[in-house]
């Protein structure tokens, strides 16, 4: 199983910068870019707290996917 990512999608929609998005969670945009390009898992901490930001529920940043 993969983790399927829309942080990208969900920032994008709401017309936030990676910068803007690494500011209301307290993480680098570093941070942000490695999460979107699939190249980081988050913690639980940081999964809600993105989805708190963007407004949505967790369910709606990341689901597994069967490969």
């Amino acid at each position: 199983m993969r983790l399927r990512n829309r942080v990208a999608a969900q920032r994008k929609a709401r017309g936030l910068t990676q910068a803007e998005l690494a500011q209301k969670v307290g993480v680098t945009r570093r941070t942000i870019i490695s999460l979107e390009k699939g190249n980081y898992s988050p913690s639980l901490t940081l999964g809600l707290l993105l989805a708190q930001a963007l407004n949505v529920e967790v369910n709606d940043l990341f689901a597994l996917e069967e490969e």
